[in-house]
């Protein structure tokens, strides 16, 4: 299932974005993921009038060398974007869902998520849904700088295992969560 949803969303991003009819395409990165080990890609198509499709991806497949660490995910978050003026410029709203796989032991994770992790190691899937506020700064015709935050919820399947890299499985689970979804600060290239 996992794989279907990050295939849809990659076939989405490299075939039919780049189709649509808007005059604008934008690649992006997050620098706030990138800072805590989450290499990331955005590509960002105006889809005309002030509306622009945004899809964020992320996947950090490594494990930390000598040591039972694992921040292991992939995930995706496309959004829908509503622009006070003009897509690329200035404010915006927008409506995103979010679709992932992670992999995780012997990390702090923010906001008490997984409390346990230092303990055990959890696997699962996430989805949810969130509304976010950003701002485009524009820096020359062709670059940008775009702040964005989004709450929301996300629910989260898990099964909990005894370490690191051992496969004795503990339990299975769901965790809901309500709050933060989206937190950036992209650096933006346009291409026209």
């Amino acid at each position: 299932m996992a794989k279907r949803v990050f295939l849809l969303f990659l076939l989405l991003a490299v075939f039919v974005l780049p189709r649509l009819g808007g005059q604008t395409l934008a690649v992006k990165t997050n620098v706030l993921s990138d800072a805590v080990g989450s290499p990331n890609i955005s590509l960002e198509q105006s889809l005309g009038g002030r509306l622009s499709l945004d899809v964020s991806g992320h996947y950090n497949p490594f494990s930390s060398e000598g040591s039972m660490r694992r921040r292991k995910h992939w995930l995706l978050q496309p959004e829908l974007r509503l622009w006070r003026c003009q897509p690329f410029s200035g404010h915006f709203i927008g409506l995103h869902v979010l679709a992932g796989e992670y992999n995780i032991a012997d990390a702090d994770l923010p906001l008490g998520l997984y409390k346990g992790t230092k303990t055990w190691r959890y696997e699962g899937f996430v989805m949810g849904t969130g509304i976010s506020y950003g701002y485009h700064f524009i820096l020359s015709p062709r670059w940008g700088i775009e702040a964005v935050l989004g709450a929301g919820y996300v629910r989260a399947s898990y099964d909990r295992y005894r370490c690191a890299h051992c496969g004795e499985k503990l339990g299975s689970g769901y965790k809901n969560y309500l709050g933060p979804t989206k937190a950036a600060i992209s650096v933006v290239y346009l291409i026209k």
